[in-house]
């Protein structure tokens, strides 16, 4: 099944596309553009692998920077605050957290977010803090 992405390269570069494979473990994605055809991306390159429900998304939609509450998603997950070095903030969901792995997938917090999930590559990041639950 494809999965429509967005590539957030640590340089600032973006690529829009389609992709069947994004495995962590694997040091290569590659990624159908309409315009280069197929570009094979580094996922060490990037800061994040956004895949996302609309490659166009909504400009004028702002992603809300809480986690709703009866948020099904929420449930057994750890709720994280990621700085990206480029100082980019991101509140976001992780059920799957480890704090060694170099990659690793978030939910954005918003459930009504373009953004289904978020591969976040460590060296991107300044900082990583699990928050409290209340």
């Amino acid at each position: 099944m494809a999965h429509q992405v967005v590539a957030h390269f640590q340089n600032g570069r973006l690529i829009k596309g389609s992709t069947v494979s994004i495995l962590p473990d694997r040091p290569i994605c590659h990624i159908m553009t309409r315009d280069r055809g197929m570009v094979p991306v580094r996922l060490s390159d990037l800061k994040a692998l956004f895949v996302v429900k609309d490659l166009q998304g909504n400009s004028a939609y702002v992603d809300q920077l809480a986690i709703a509450s009866g948020d099904g998603r929420a449930t057994g997950a750890k709720r994280l605050q990621i700085t990206f070095r480029d100082g980019e903030r991101l509140l976001a969901l992780a059920p799957t957290y480890q704090e060694t792995r170099p990659l690793f997938y978030v939910l954005p917090a918003d459930a009504n977010s373009n953004n289904i999930r978020i591969l976040v590559n460590r060296d991107a990041v300044a900082s990583v803090t699990i928050l409290r639950t209340t």
